[in-house]
């Protein structure tokens, strides 16, 4: 059994990573997302994948992160062979565009890689009767610095080095400050291709945080999901910022590892460790796990220490969110959201991010994932 649960996540993982760029188009109603048939799905569990599906039938819309979007594209599969009642359809628009879509009542659940600001969860009364919107932590993950340049294969940069790099303050691969972190490096002076998302992004926003938290006097800005620093060039989704690094040479930009995977290559972090550290799910969860949760009631929104200089911890991180309403959830929608989130909390959903580049919820967290999910109605 421990070997086709294996063997079945590999094979989640490759397809996930083979699709991201499609999900968008799945997403928007393809057959692919129902892979289970029209059967229905009122039998009270599965028990190959042991899934609840009891009463979980119809549609369910989300949209947002697209941080999230290989992740949620492997549960989709596995879940619709248990629960082929339900029709997932994900959207990766952007954590600013899932937000705004879920408090205009367009979808049952929203993924965000910030959590909810206070005149959002103001704004999410109007469709949670009786209720608001709650931050989910359901997604870990490093933020890999992936860049494109031709004869290096190790790079070691940090916070204020990024900070100028991506605010072109710095637009030469062999500027001074890149040397020093890297003296046995051959460098070449080829000129710096600095990509950030054009969209509204959570990922925007956590990779801001460290170059706030590490690099104030060099980062200026506010931060946010929306991009602020001046010049550089964008684009679209962060499958649209691993392609553009593809083809782009000398080109850098901040993606999640899990779109780094396929022929990037990432820069390790000196954070005043002993060592660099590398982007890696390990690495990551190390720092997740120093987390605190900062959220009131049933909403479990975390506080994340950017500036982290412990050994092997992996500072460039972020957390994707679930936001659904604590009460006033859909009736028609409400018995799939919980399916599906329960799913995706249970021991095999989060068993599954690893192998595809993102790092499980630390247990003591998603334990009271589990508990709140169980009470929203």
């Amino acid at each position: 059994m421990k070997l086709q649960r294996k063997n079945r996540l590999r094979a989640l993982s490759l397809g996930a990573l083979a699709v991201s760029g499609a999900l968008a188009l799945t997403a928007c109603g393809s057959d692919d997302t129902n892979s289970g048939g029209g059967s229905s799905a009122s039998s009270s569990s599965n028990a190959k994948n042991n899934i609840e599906c009891k009463d979980a039938k119809g549609q369910l819309l989300g949209n947002g992160s697209s941080a999230q979007a290989n992740a949620i594209d492997a549960w989709r599969q596995t879940f619709s062979q248990a629960c082929s009642g339900v029709q997932i359809n994900y959207k990766p628009e952007g954590s600013g565009a899932g937000v705004t879509a879920f408090n205009q009542g367009q979808v049952a659940f929203a993924g965000s890689d910030s959590a909810l600001k206070p005149e959002e969860v103001a704004a999410s009364k109007k469709v949670c009767s009786g209720g608001q919107g709650i931050d989910l932590p359901m997604v870990g993950g490093p933020i890999a610095v992936a860049y494109n340049l031709d004869g290096v294969d190790n790079l070691v940069l940090d916070g204020p080095t990024l900070a100028k790099i991506f605010d072109s303050k710095i637009t030469k691969w062999d500027d001074a400050a890149i040397k020093k972190l890297n003296p046995d490096a051959k460098l070449p002076s080829t000129k710096i291709q600095a990509f950030h998302r054009s969209d509204e992004s959570g990922t925007t926003d956590n990779f801001t945080k460290y170059l706030k938290a590490t690099a104030a006097s060099d980062w200026k800005y506010e931060g946010g999901k929306a991009w602020q620093a001046k010049g550089g060039q964008s684009a679209q989704g962060s499958s649209g910022l691993a392609q553009q690094v593809k083809q782009t040479s000398g080109s850098i930009t901040y993606v999640e590892l899990s779109y780094a995977k396929d022929g990037l290559k990432t820069v390790d972090i000196d954070t005043g460790a002993s060592t660099p550290v590398k982007a890696t799910t390990e690495n990551a969860s190390k720092a997740i796990a120093d987390a605190k949760v900062v959220g009131t009631g049933k909403d479990l929104a975390l506080e994340l220490n950017y500036a982290t200089k412990a050994d092997g911890a992996y500072p460039i991180t972020l957390v994707t969110y679930e936001i659904v309403c604590d009460k006033g959830n859909k009736s028609d929608t409400l018995a799939a959201t919980k399916s599906f989130l329960t799913y995706m909390a249970s021991e095999e959903g989060q068993g599954a991010l690893s192998e595809l580049g993102y790092a499980p919820i630390p247990a003591e967290i998603n334990a009271k994932v589990r508990e709140t999910v169980a009470s929203i109605s």
